[in-house]
């Protein structure tokens, strides 16, 4: 495998999450560098729109599969259609995530909680479940799953959000100890703000803000090298770490003032 800006011919990558956002942009990266795809995302004209891009730009095989990841019938289905395709996948990409502003005092939000816990952390591992055994019958490969640095201290008027991607980041490390000398390597990415349709609503300022092609850029480099845990952008993982040091009394003082992503009306 060469590291994130060189062609990776004979390569084949597996991207949830692919029709917008980050997800679309690492299709973009991984196609340029002649790497077969599998593209999942819900919206299926989202992906087949990307999938005529990436072919008339020249890539060389584009998989597309509109399901919701919280199916793992479909998700099964589709890993195996792509391991037919284009073999066993050299990199997995969990990166179907979604966010929206919750309050646990209102009971119509626990559905949206339900859904978010279920796409970003469920999602996650039923997209990594048809590739475990097949790579580890090769011995190699990588599954990367996207969190994100939410996950590290819970934020105020996001319970769903926060706690997914925490339990994200736990359930990756418990997989990559899991995994441990078979040849797979679990790579967890925590990334600080990137500019995407999810952050397009915060209504705050956004610091180290990334553009997605940035974003995947140092993503596909963090992959290659097998980081078990990195935070893209790295000064965000110098903030958070900070945040996590703060004693409960004085992050609770500090956060209870910042403003909330809207919850929808």
């Amino acid at each position: 495998m060469d590291p994130g800006d060189g062609t990776l011919p004979g390569l084949s990558i597996f991207v949830t999450g692919a029709s917008s956002g980050i997800g679309r942009a690492l299709a973009r990266h991984y196609a340029r560098r002649g790497a077969a795809l599998g593209l999942v995302a819900r919206r299926g004209d989202e992906l087949a729109a990307l999938a005529a891009e990436l072919a008339a730009a020249g890539a060389p095989d584009v998989f597309i599969y509109p399901l919701d990841v919280t199916d793992a019938d479909a998700l099964q289905a589709a890993g195996d259609d792509f391991m037919a395709r284009a073999g066993v996948p050299d990199i997995v990409v969990a990166n179907a995530g979604i966010s929206q502003g919750t309050l646990t005092e209102y009971r119509e939000d626990l559905a949206v909680i339900r859904r978010i816990l279920e796409v970003n952390v469920y999602g996650m591992a039923a997209t990594f479940a048809p590739f475990i055994a097949p790579m580890r019958g090769r011995g190699q490969g990588r599954l990367a799953g996207i969190a994100s640095v939410a996950g590290i201290r819970g934020l105020p008027g996001a319970e769903a959000y926060s706690a997914s991607k925490a339990a994200a980041i736990a359930y990756l490390e418990s997989l990559r100890v899991e995994l441990f000398g078979s040849g797979i390597r679990v790579v967890s990415i925590a990334p600080g703000f990137i500019a995407t349709p999810m952050t397009a609503r915060n209504p705050y300022p956004m610091p180290f803000l990334l553009s997605a092609d940035e974003a995947a850029r140092r993503f596909a480099r963090a992959i290659e090298r097998g980081a078990s845990y990195t935070v893209i952008p790295w000064p965000m993982g110098i903030v958070a770490k900070g945040l996590r040091l703060l004693p409960n009394r004085l992050y609770d003082w500090l956060f209870a003032r910042v403003p909330r992503k809207p919850r929808l009306s």
